[in-house]
């Protein structure tokens, strides 16, 4: 049984913005990560230990996908994923998770 998913609004602002950044160049190639990450996200509900643990939190119930570029992280709950951010890889996470 796959796990629900929730977006907390900042990783939602994350993924728009991203999108945002890409679409100057290319909008087909920003749906096309959109969709992606999507994808990853839902198959994260299915096996949500796919993911590594997160190096700068140590903690196994926080893990990662990476995909490209971009960092999914996410956190494991009891009934849930928690989508926590996406994040370009050059970027310092400082997350207070």
């Amino acid at each position: 049984m796959a796990f629900k998913i929730k977006w907390l609004s900042t990783a939602v602002d994350d993924l728009e913005e991203i999108c945002s950044y890409i679409a100057k160049d290319s909008e087909k190639y920003a749906i096309i990560i959109a969709r992606s990450i999507y994808e990853i996200v839902e198959d994260i509900a299915k096996f949500p230990e796919r993911g590594r643990v997160v190096p700068e939190y140590n903690r196994k119930e926080i893990r990662e996908i990476i995909y490209k570029s971009y960092r999914i992280i996410y956190r494991i709950r009891d009934n849930y994923i928690q989508v926590l951010a996406v994040y370009h890889g050059a970027r310092i996470l400082k997350f207070d998770f």
